[in-house]
C-alpha cells in the first residue's frame, strides 16, 4: 500500500513540474492596432523596458486596412491595463528585419485589458523608415545628398591611411567637444540666446539657399583645385617653418624700426596741425573736381568696343608696329621737301591774294555766261614812299615799269609788308619796297 502511495505521489509531482514548465493553459494574448506593421514579422520580440516579455504570434488586417498585431505576453506582466501604449521600434536605422514592439504598461489602477483584448490605434505608434524620410525631400535635395555621399567616397578613395591617422584625433575631439558642451550648459541663458540667434542665422541662410548652393559648388571646385596641387601644397607646408623663423627675425627688427618711427611721428605732429586747414581748403576743389573725375572715368573706360582710352592704349603697340617703317620714310620725305617749301613759302601771300581776288575777274556775265574783261592799265601816278603820297607820271614815263628784264616786286610783295618783317622776302635782287605801302603811314 505504501508503494502505491509513493508511486501516486511521484506521478503528481511530475504533473506539477510539467504544468509549471509548459503552462497550465493558453498564454495571455493582446492585440494592438497600428497604421502599418512597420516590417514586423511573426516571431519578433515584445519588450518592456528593453527586456523581452513575449513575441508576436500573428499579423492581420482589419476592415479599415490597419495592421492588427497579436502579441503573446508572459504572465509576469499579465494582464495589461488601460493606458498601455505600444511602439514599433528598430534595433538600427538601416535594418529592416530587426524590429520589435516596445510596450509601456498602463497604471495598475486602471481597468484590465482582457485576454484577447485590443490596444487602440490612438495608443500605438508606427515607425518612420529612413526611406520615408528620404521621400520627403525633393529631387534637387536628394541629388545634392547623393552627390555629397559620392563625393565623400571619392574624398577617401585611396586615402585610407590618412583617414586612419585622422581617427587618432577623433577621441580627443570628442573629449574637447564634451568639455565645450559642459561649459555651454553652465550658463543656460547664454545658451538659449545662442540657440535663438543660431535659429535666426539658419533661417537667414535658408532664405539664401541658392547662393549657399553656389558657394558650396564653388568651394567644391576650389577644394578640387587645391587637391590637384597637393604636391605644391605639401612643399609649401614644408617650407612654412623656415619662413616663420625668418619672419620672426624680421618682426624683431621691425620692432626697433617702430621705435625709430615713433620719433618721426613725434616730429611730424606739429606739422600735421596745418593739414586740417589744408583739407578744408581742398574740399571745394575736390567737390568741383567730381564732374571732371566722372568725365575722366568715362574717357578711360566706357562700355562698348573701341570707345575709351584703355582700348586706345591697348592698340598703341600695333600702331607703333605699323608706323615703325612709315614714319621714318615720312621724315625723310619732309626733310627733302624743306627746300621746296622754303622756296614756296615766300609766295604764300601772293598765292592767297590770287585765290581770293581771281574770282572777281569773272564777275561780269552776259547771255553766254561769265566773261573776263582784260585790259592793260597804266597808272597816271606812282606812290612816293618818302613823302607817302601819289605823284603824277607823264605819259612818256608810264611804260618804264614794263622794261625788259626788271623784277620790281619781291615774293610776298603783292600785299602790305608783314609787321614782323617776314614778307616781302628779298630774293634774287628784287626790291622789297616795290610792293604796296604798309597800313600805318610813317611818322
Amino acid at each position: 500500500m505504501a508503494r502505491i502511495l509513493a508511486t501516486a505521489a511521484l506521478i503528481a509531482a511530475v504533473a506539477l513540474i510539467a504544468l509549471a514548465m509548459f503552462g497550465g493553459g493558453d498564454s495571455y494574448k493582446v492585440k494592438a492596432v497600428f497604421d502599418n506593421a512597420g516590417q514586423l514579422v511573426p516571431g519578433n520580440e515584445v519588450r518592456v523596458g528593453g527586456q523581452p516579455v513575449g513575441s508576436i504570434s500573428d499579423i492581420e488586417l482589419d476592415e479599415a486596412a490597419n495592421a492588427v498585431i497579436t502579441m503573446e505576453v508572459e504572465d509576469d506582466i499579465a494582464p495589461l491595463h488601460q493606458g498601455t501604449t505600444a511602439t514599433i521600434r528598430a534595433a538600427s536605422l538601416s535594418g529592416i528585419t530587426s524590429r520589435y514592439i516596445s510596450l509601456k504598461p498602463g497604471p495598475n489602477s486602471s481597468d484590465r485589458i482582457d485576454d484577447g483584448g485590443r490596444i487602440g490605434a490612438d495608443s500605438t505608434t508606427s515607425p518612420v523608415d529612413i526611406d520615408v524620410l528620404f521621400n520627403t525631400l525633393d529631387e534637387k535635395t536628394r541629388g545634392g545628398l547623393r552627390n555629397l555621399i559620392r563625393g565623400t567616397g571619392a574624398q577617401y578613395d585611396t586615402r585610407g591611411a590618412e583617414a586612419n591617422q585622422s581617427i587618432e584625433y577623433f577621441g580627443p575631439f570628442l573629449g574637447s567637444t564634451s568639455r565645450l558642451t559642459q561649459e555651454l550648459a553652465l550658463d543656460q541663458e547664454v545658451l538659449e540666446r545662442f540657440l535663438r540667434d543660431g535659429a535666426a542665422t539658419v533661417s537667414a541662410i535658408a532664405s539664401r539657399r541658392d547662393d549657399l548652393a553656389n558657394l558650396v559648388s564653388n568651394t567644391n571646385s576650389a577644394m578640387r583645385a587645391i587637391g590637384d596641387e597637393s604636391v605644391s601644397l605639401r612643399r609649401a607646408l614644408e617650407l612654412l617653418p623656415d619662413t616663420l623663423r625668418k619672419a620672426n627675425t624680421t618682426f624683431v627688427n621691425l620692432r626697433n624700426t617702430l621705435d625709430d618711427l615713433d620719433k618721426l611721428v613725434d616730429e611730424s605732429k606739429p606739422n600735421t596741425k596745418q593739414l586740417a586747414p589744408f583739407f578744408r581748403a581742398l574740399r571745394p576743389l575736390v567737390h568741383d573736381a567730381r564732374p571732371t573725375i566722372a568725365d575722366l572715368n568715362e574717357l578711360i573706360r566706357t562700355p562698348g568696343p573701341n570707345n575709351d582710352l584703355i582700348e586706345l592704349t591697348a592698340k598703341q603697340p600695333r600702331l607703333a608696329q605699323l608706323t615703325a617703317t612709315v614714319f621714318p620714310r615720312a621724315i625723310r620725305a619732309l626733310d627733302r621737301s624743306d627746300p621746296v617749301i622754303e622756296y614756296a613759302r615766300g609766295y604764300t601771300p601772293d598765292l592767297v591774294a590770287w585765290i581770293t581776288k581771281f574770282g572777281q575777274a569773272a564777275a561780269y556775265y552776259d547771255a553766254n555766261g561769265h566773261y573776263a574783261r582784260v585790259m592793260p592799265v597804266f597808272s597816271p601816278t606812282h606812290f612816293d614812299r618818302t613823302n607817302y603820297r601819289l605823284v603824277g607820271v607823264s605819259p612818256a614815263e608810264r611804260l618804264n615799269q614794263f622794261e625788259h628784264g626788271t623784277r620790281p616786286t619781291c615774293p610776298g610783295g603783292a600785299t602790305q609788308p608783314a609787321p614782323d618783317g617776314s614778307s616781302p622776302w628779298p630774293f634774287m635782287g628784287c626790291d622789297p619796297a616795290s610792293g604796296p605801302p604798309s597800313e600805318d603811314p610813317p611818322g
